[in-house]
């Protein structure tokens, strides 16, 4: 079956909304009866009340230089087709499983296990260009034109798995991995085979779209193979991306002709595709196995980049608390290179050996020569709040939310930082903006009264702009309710 969540889901049978399902996630209505396919503003709609879920949950993973870098290529991937306006936004999950996944509206999703099986840049390009076209080809909706009430049932049932794995361990992402396949496993024959075409579809265009962004043709059909392979020795566990994405020999026949038809491109991957990886192989295991992966990859010569080894024994050592010696690879790492996850790293390291002073200085230059790195955006201000520079990370934040107004993280940063000033009203308002992000209305609206009960220090424009915001979550509130079962 094809990766695109909802379409997957939409595919299951007719199950009972429970008051459950009913209570814990309130979708937004679809419109009448007689409308019978989504638009794309309903479709986005229903993208956005499932990634406040998955962030809600934790299987939305909070690593704004993995999301960055998986953002920025799949733009480059989306900017080489004329085929679409649609907004998208790429984001990893924190899971080894080796999946992908569209959501409607545009959200796409990849599995840190697929990010780290991936042998070349070109491999996961491949990956997200598949996923871009079912989206850009509409296949939601295609599928459940006359299916809409199923649609609804079915993102209900997989909400009861979302809500299931809020205890934040680590397996909560492969708690939705596993409703998911269990909803594609219901699935009719008949649709089943219909999905397949979709497949083959976004095989045939993914491979165009990953052409024309100039990335190796071949890659595909390398994947695909490696995994096939894989798959033999799986004893009975297939990876999820199999699951969803049956790889027949066909497929793979057909990626390696549109490959052979092409002109050779030699392609070279980006440092930032191996600095992620490394960063995510960083994680893996216990710090002092990370440590050890990277001690052996280095004294092996077993690596793709060596610059990324070393910052990834840099990221190990900082999770084992080696402060001196990650600040060794560091140092070594700024006379072979510039770049921002460097300074990013060089900074944090400095913050959490308690070098407050280097890290402001450090983070401060950096954010001014990469002004759009979410990483700096967020740990400078971060340095100076632990350094007690209040109002100076309150002066920066609220330029950085006028550039991102709808970035939760940084609404929550400003809240702290207000609330070590004693300045209620914005402490709150900016925790109201939190709450709202993370997909939670009521949370934010008791927020807001909090600001609104604590107005000392609010301007009339401030109370008035702010007791709008409250009212539009008050209607947002009163969406969800119209659903069967309320709140």
């Amino acid at each position: 079956m094809c990766a695109c969540l909802c379409v997957a889901l939409t595919f299951a049978p007719l199950l009972p909304l429970t008051a459950t399902a009913q209570n814990i996630y309130r979708l937004p209505e679809l419109g009448d009866a007689s409308q019978e396919i989504l638009s794309p503003f309903q479709e986005r709609r229903i993208g956005e009340s499932i990634i406040r879920e998955l962030r809600a949950s934790g299987a939305y993973m909070d690593d704004p230089e993995v999301n960055d870098y998986l953002d920025t290529l799949g733009h480059k991937l989306v900017a080489a087709g004329n085929d679409t306006r649609q907004d998208f936004e790429f984001f990893a999950v924190p899971d080894p499983s080796i999946n992908a996944f569209a959501l409607p509206g545009g959200y796409i999703g990849v599995n840190t296990g697929l990010i780290l099986l991936t042998q070349s840049e070109s491999e996961l390009a491949s990956v997200l260009a598949h996923e871009i076209t079912h989206v850009t080809q509409r296949h939601l909706t295609r599928m459940a034109s006359s299916q809409k009430d199923a649609l609804l049932l079915s993102l209900a049932a997989l909400a009861v798995a979302i809500a299931a794995s809020q205890s934040g361990s680590s397996s909560s992402g492969q708690i939705i991995g596993a409703a998911v396949t269990s909803a594609q496993a219901l699935a009719m024959q008949s649709q089943i085979n219909y999905i397949r075409e979709h497949e083959y579809e976004a095989d045939r265009i993914g491979f165009q779209r990953l052409r024309t962004a100039g990335f190796d043709v071949t890659a595909a059909a390398v994947f695909m193979t490696r995994l096939q392979r894989s798959s033999r020795f799986a004893d009975g566990n297939m990876p999820s991306y199999l699951r969803t994405h049956p790889i027949t020999t066909e497929r793979i026949a057909e990626a390696q002709s549109r490959a052979e038809n092409a002109p050779y491109r030699q392609v070279v991957d980006s440092i930032d595709f191996h600095l992620v990886r490394a960063l995510l192989q960083s994680y893996v295991g216990t710090p002092r196995e990370a440590v050890a992966f990277f001690e052996d990859a280095l004294r092996e010569r077993k690596f793709n980049d060596k610059n990324a080894a070393h910052y990834g024994l840099a990221a190990a050592l900082l999770r084992t608390k080696d402060y001196d010696r990650a600040k060794k690879e560091i140092a070594g790492l700024d006379k072979e290179l510039q770049h921002p996850m460097i300074e990013a790293m060089a900074g944090h390291i400095m913050m959490e050996s308690g070098d407050l002073d280097s890290a402001i200085a450090r983070f401060g230059k950096a954010v001014e020569r990469y002004p759009n790195k979410k990483q700096l955006v967020y740990d400078y201000p971060e340095a100076l709040i632990r350094a007690g520079q209040f109002q100076k990370a309150i002066d920066f934040l609220e330029r950085q939310i006028i550039r991102f107004p709808g970035d939760g993280p940084l609404h929550q940063k400003t809240a702290s930082a207000y609330a070590k000033l004693k300045r209620s009203f914005k402490e709150h308002a900016h925790q109201g903006e939190y709450y709202a992000w993370l997909g939670s209305p009521q949370a934010a609206i008791e927020q807001f009264d909090l600001a609104l009960k604590n107005d000392r220090d609010a301007s009339f424009q401030e109370k008035s702009a702010l007791e709008s915001r409250r009212q539009a979550m008050q209607a947002e509130l009163r969406e969800r309710d119209k659903l069967p079962g309320g709140r």
